[in-house]
């Protein structure tokens, strides 16, 4: 009887497709889900939800709410991570608008960047509070994590704690499909071969073939330059960041333009503000995001609660297929986050690297995918300089390791002085309060 918890139940969306995807897969036998939430009210939300869908799919599934949490995780074979800590609001506002007074521009802020380092450091300590719980009432569990930033998470759990963990996002799913819509190649997506390794939201396409082995990279790129230049018309105004990264180094990246836009140097600059118009560069995404979410929460919880007849279809998530091979001995090939135990060689052996995983009864397989093309390697290792240094950040609590953190991501130093950043790093410790612990 496998028994799934749920961390982050209220993120009720996200836990349809999740657990949706579980019960949609009737090979799971004997499926016993455990929800926690800290918000009481949208536990519930969740909880009636999943029964609906379990009702209306047929499916006999013992399904509880636990606002404790220790409850929920014991006796759990896997435990799925989706919690953010700090909402929207103060957390989120605070992430975006203190690096704005110093003229620091973002757009999503969750994965790198300050944003990105400041959600890690308020996020880890509670992520340690569940490996503790974990190592006490469900020690052999498979901890996996989607929240953000995923390779600081992931890693940090993979690094200082004891607990099988791996970091699952659907960037590379959706990689191929987006690009080959855009540019009107659609028709190939079914047939097409390809090879992506890296890290999280910078991994690399690094081969793309067709069904006859046909390298497809001199079309893509064709049609990329060709929109670029305004010589093509393509639906493709989002990726203009991503096409100019391939177009310069070669390759494509699985992670969105308005991502790459801010883990690199080179498109979100005071001193060139045109950048912003010529690559449509949407700042401040995140929070409009944020807004339009919930707004429309209202009209989407009564379609997702209070709708008796709610059915799910399944979803491009890979949790559902890694439980169903690992209870089922199913062989099933995803793309996690794991950590570098040589498998990426010129990349850091501490590093947290997203590549291609066998799933079997036995656990988690990661593959061998040898070494990145050298510049891609290189735009690897300043993302994973922030990542280790916000992960020592972590452990360490000083705000020494937060300074260098912060003054090693590759946006925020080409924008800011030395002493700015310390200020605002400052400034942000103190507008976080008590959802981050003490640094000395």
């Amino acid at each position: 009887m496998p028994r799934i918890a749920f961390m982050g139940a209220g993120s009720t969306i996200f836990a349809k497709s999740v657990l949706g995807d579980c019960i949609l897969t009737p090979e799971i036998q004997d499926l016993e889900i455990a929800l926690h939430d800290i918000d009481p009210v949208r536990l519930e939300d969740s909880r009636k939800m999943l029964e609906n869908i379990a009702s209306n799919a047929g499916r006999k599934v013992r399904i509880e709410a636990y606002a404790d949490r220790k409850q929920a995780l014991r006796g759990a074979k896997y435990v799925v991570n989706a919690i953010q800590v700090g909402g929207y609001d103060p957390c989120t506002i605070t992430d975006f608008e203190i690096p704005k007074k110093y003229g620091l521009r973002q757009t999503i802020a969750d994965t790198l960047g300050i944003g990105g380092i400041f959600r890690a450091l308020r996020t880890i300590p509670v992520l340690e509070e569940f490996a503790e719980d974990m190592q006490e009432v469900c020690p052999d569990a498979l901890f996996i994590n989607y929240s953000n930033p995923m390779a600081m998470l992931t890693g940090y759990l993979q690094t200082y704690t004891k607990i099988q963990t791996i970091g699952l996002c659907h960037s590379v799913q959706v990689c191929i499909p987006q690009l080959f819509k855009a540019l009107d190649m659609e028709e190939l997506v079914p047939e097409t071969r390809w090879e992506i390794a890296g890290i999280n939201h910078q991994a690399w396409l690094l081969k793309v073939q067709d069904g006859k082995g046909k390298d497809l990279y001199p079309e893509i790129k064709k049609r990329a330059a060709a929109f670029l230049n305004g010589e093509a018309a393509y639906d493709a105004d989002w990726d203009k960041v991503r096409y100019e990264m391939m177009l310069r180094f070669g390759y494509y990246i699985t992670e969105s333009s308005e991502h790459n836009a801010e883990y690199t140097p080179w498109f979100i600059k005071d001193r060139y503000p045109e950048l912003i118009e010529r690559y449509n560069i949407p700042l401040d995404e995140y929070p409009k995001r944020c807004i339009k979410q919930i707004g429309d929460w209202k009209q989407m919880r009564g379609e997702l609660v209070q709708n008796a007849e709610i059915k799910h279809e399944k979803s491009r998530e890979f949790a559902s297929f890694i439980i169903n091979s690992m209870e089922n001995d199913v062989p099933y090939r995803v793309h996690g986050n794991v950590q570098n135990t040589g498998l990426i060689p010129n990349l850091p052996p501490n590093a947290c690297v997203e590549v291609p995983c066998l799933v079997d009864r036995d656990g988690i397989h990661p593959c061998y995918m040898g070494n990145l093309p050298e510049q891609c390697a290189a735009i690897n290792r300043t993302n994973i300089n922030v990542q280790l240094l916000t992960m020592q950040a972590a452990r360490s609590r000083r705000k020494e390791d937060i300074y260098m953190a912060a003054m090693m991501d590759p946006h925020t130093a080409a924008e800011l002085s030395m002493d700015d950043i310390r200020a605002m790093c400052d400034e942000m410790l103190e507008a976080h309060g008590s959802w981050m612990p003490k640094y000395r």
